[in-house]
């Protein structure tokens, strides 16, 4: 009887490993939306918030998001303002400046049937010349290449943010801070890999002359 060689796979059966998930899709962590997969344009700029550092943000935002409007000003994915949408913020809004990444944000959020999501084609900084409008939670995940932050940060403090607001930054794990506003506090860090998330909380109203503090200065 002749034997099927040793370097031919019998008929019938694979030895492929079963396919990974494409590398530009994301989960959402949880609410309404939770274990639904939405992917994303194939930029190299766009860097998802892992899942767990995800999970982290919001337990430590859970009281604060139901009815929060959110801002999520270097949108990419659209990961922390969908996730933001699925456990019970009020509104959203998405700012990119890049027009295919609107375009697929915006398709992504009527697949899901989101309400209360606005999307921004435009620069951070230009965005943040505009009139201002207050915000509950900002989020800042910026290409990790990027030194806008500190532009940001003191722009934000001129009537975008509503009294008491969180601001969530992402950041390399190895680069500081940026000098935070007067009123600013750090009131969560952590580190997971490579990437560095904090949570600061800005007390009271904001104003364009507040003094400027570094991250050392208010550290609980």
């Amino acid at each position: 009887m002749a034997r099927v060689p040793r370097n031919r796979r019998p008929v019938g059966k694979s030895t492929a490993r079963p396919a990974r998930e494409p590398p530009h899709r994301l989960r959402i962590v949880g609410g309404r939306w939770r274990g639904m997969k939405i992917d994303f344009p194939a930029i190299d700029a766009i860097r998802p918030s892992p899942d767990r550092v995800r999970e982290t943000l919001f337990n430590w935002l859970q009281q604060h998001i139901l009815g929060a409007r959110c801002l999520d000003l270097f949108a990419g994915s659209g990961a922390l303002g969908i996730e933001a949408l699925s456990r019970g913020a009020a509104a959203v809004t998405f700012v990119d400046r890049e027009p295919q990444v609107a375009r697929h944000l915006t398709q992504t959020l009527q697949r899901l049937g989101a309400t209360g999501a606005t999307v921004e084609t435009q620069d951070a900084l230009r965005f943040l010349e505009r009139t201002p409008q207050p915000f509950d939670v900002v989020f800042l995940d910026p290409p990790f290449a990027s030194t806008l932050l500190a532009s940001v940060f003191t722009k934000l403090p001129r009537g975008w943010l509503a009294p008491n607001a969180h601001i969530y930054v992402e950041t390399p794990a190895d680069t500081p801070l940026p000098p935070l506003s007067s009123g600013w506090t750090l009131y969560r860090s952590k580190q997971a890999g490579q990437v560095g998330y904090h949570l600061l909380r800005a007390a009271g109203e904001q104003t364009p002359g507040a003094r400027i503090h570094s991250a050392e200065e208010v550290l609980p």
